[in-house]
């Protein structure tokens, strides 16, 4: 069954709003996944010979499920405006090894199966789920984020050393920086302060416009300093309170200077060295990444001798691929295939809630949407609760507006959740400027999990307050221009534990949104944006961000729909731990076979 036929067995079933809560977990998905569970018969010993059919997922930030790439290059799960990748069949192993011969060696090739993969390497480029899933093994950054500390595991915010191992404030404006003396990139060169002085000039020093989006995570900064062949200082205009967690987190990859000098942009592309546990091999984006353990890793000997990431698009068949053995792990499992995954043996399932929200963004320069009269309404008709229970099984969380708990002293508790009113969305909608124009949400088949079934579900809440509204499923939503676009949805990630990472870098005046969607009527919300991130006084920018929400809700650019929790299936002799970013962490303190 389709995705389209998925939602309209969700909702054609049933008029009413608690029938959908009792028949939503009537899937075609599961019943479709319960039938390759019997096929493959659990038999962990199977070597299949070949890769099982391609399809969609139930998914499209940044990272998470089948993705498109972000319009903005930046978010999540982020957060990027996706461009899915189709592929009409999967990779037999046959082909996925035909030019790259796998390593000899007793440490084992470790198979993941993910829904897509970036179109290249450079992870300034690729800052989407999809994206940031691989670069993670290939680049390392100077500072690192200790997921696996936390309540739960895989949600912690601890900053830890990573290429430097020491670091400290001189003054308000100044981080200084000291680098171990033993990072060597993939193709042996020593790694210095010069290619860190390097990496961020990239970005601050008349970057082309492929390279805006990456400098708003870092713009705070207006100096690199070399000391010494291993120490640099960081400068900021004015004080930064994020500047150590900026460095743990997107935008902040050490690549190397010579080779990047030597080839070009374009070449490092699709040719990546970076200095992380795993070097790059071979990119086939529709079918598969392959990368080979760096040995010479600071972090010590990489578990795996090589990592392959292989493209299955479907759901289904990721979940057969992995029953039957032929990889490891597989990524963007949706709710209502957990409990059948977790009946086979061998196999568990492993869940975390992530740093990211699912969102529904707004073009607000489109002639159906310039009076935000509408898009409040379209907001207030929205039953986020409903959303939770019937597609996640209740299991994705509610907001209090965009917030993140983990902002620990900027959030904000008593902020409401966002009302449902469809009521006083009728209403707003009598006094809006509309006047029954179709209202189009498009949405990809497989990039954020259960994005096409939300889209179809939100569709039908608009229609019940009287919107002419339809749904699209595209490959590619932005394929014909963004100013085409009407609604999309969207996720965003908390890359730095702060409004600043989370919001700001979303909906700020350096970003893609306010570059093509929507431009603030109230200045404030611009003013206070660049004012917080520019001062250690944590009161003001507490109630800077309060403004800002208030700011964002009335003028309706988008609303946050729930927080997810993403599902890994994974053999029971890995033992691996999934984070709260998209980040798939492979390194030798997250990664071992029983």
């Amino acid at each position: 069954m389709t995705i389209q036929e998925r939602s309209d067995l969700l909702w054609n079933t049933a008029v009413t709003r608690r029938n959908l809560l009792r028949t939503a977990g009537v899937s075609a998905a599961l019943l479709t996944t319960g039938s390759l569970l019997a096929a493959c018969g659990e038999d962990d010993e199977t070597e299949p010979t070949t890769a099982p059919a391609s399809g969609q997922s139930a998914d499209p930030t940044p990272t998470d499920e089948p993705e498109v790439e972000d319009t903005d290059d930046d978010d999540d799960e982020a957060d990027e405006e996706p461009t899915p990748e189709d592929a009409d069949e999967e990779p037999t192993p046959e082909d996925t090894d035909a030019d790259t011969p796998a390593p000899s060696g007793d440490r084992p090739v470790l198979k993941v199966g993910v829904q897509g993969l970036p179109e290249s390497l450079d992870p300034y480029l690729h800052l989407s789920n999809v994206g940031t899933r691989v670069t993670y093994s290939i680049f390392d950054h100077l500072l690192e984020r200790n997921f696996r500390v936390g309540d739960p595991p895989g949600t912690g915010s601890e900053i830890l050393p990573m290429i430097a191992d020491g670091w400290e404030r001189i003054d308000d404006l100044t981080l200084e920086m000291t680098l171990r003396d033993d990072v060597v990139f993939h193709n042996g060169d020593p790694m210095t302060a010069e290619d860190v002085k390097f990496t961020f000039d990239r970005m601050l020093i008349d970057p082309p416009e492929e390279l805006l989006s990456p400098k708003a995570y870092i713009d705070t900064v207006t100096e690199i300093e070399v000391v010494d062949d291993y120490t640099v200082r960081f400068t900021t205009a004015e004080p930064d309170p994020l500047l150590e967690i900026r460095l743990t987190s997107w935008a902040t990859w050490i690549i190397p200077k010579n080779y990047v000098e030597e080839v070009g942009n374009d070449a490092f592309a699709l040719n990546p060295i970076g200095t992380g546990p795993y070097s790059f091999v071979e990119l086939r984006p529709d079918e598969i990444l392959v990368l080979d353990s760096h040995d010479q890793y600071f972090g010590g000997l990489p578990p795996a001798s090589r990592v392959e990431f292989q493209v299955i698009p479907e759901t289904a068949g990721r979940v057969a691929a992995l029953v039957s053995g032929e990889v490891h792990i597989i990524t963007n499992i949706a709710p209502d295939q957990v409990a059948s995954l977790e009946g086979s043996s061998n196999v568990e399932v492993r869940s975390v809630p992530l740093a990211n929200c699912h969102v529904v963004r707004y073009n607000a320069r489109h002639p159906h949407l310039q009076d935000k009269l509408i898009r409040q309404a379209l907001n207030l008709s929205i039953d986020r609760e409903l959303l939770v229970e019937a597609l996640w099984g209740g299991r994705a969380e509610l907001m209090r507006n965009h917030q993140f708990t983990e902002y620990g002293e900027m959030y904000n508790p008593e902020r409401p959740y966002r009302p449902y009113d469809p009521d006083a969305a009728r209403e707003l909608l009598q006094q809006s400027s509309y006047n029954n124009e179709v209202i189009e949400f498009r949405t990809a088949p497989a990039y954020y999990t259960l994005a096409p079934e939300a889209a179809q579900a939100i569709v039908q809440m608009w229609q019940d307050i009287g919107v002419n509204a339809e749904v699209a499923v595209l490959d590619n939503p932005y394929g014909d221009g963004v100013e085409n676009i009407m609604v999309t949805n969207w996720s965003n990630s908390s890359f730095t534990a702060d409004p600043d990472g989370a919001f700001w870098l979303r909906w700020g005046d350096a970003t893609g949104t306010q570059r093509d969607f929507w431009t603030p009527e109230n200045p404030r919300f611009n003013e206070l944006g660049n004012a917080a991130r520019k001062t250690l006084d944590k009161e003001f920018r507490f109630d800077a961000y309060q403004e800002m929400l208030d700011i964002w809700t009335d003028e309706a650019p988008g609303t946050e729909l729930y927080i997810p929790v993403e599902n890994y299936g994974v053999r029971t002799d890995v033992d691996w731990m999934p984070y709260s970013f998209y980040y798939m962490d492979l390194r030798p303190s997250n990664l071992s076979f029983k």
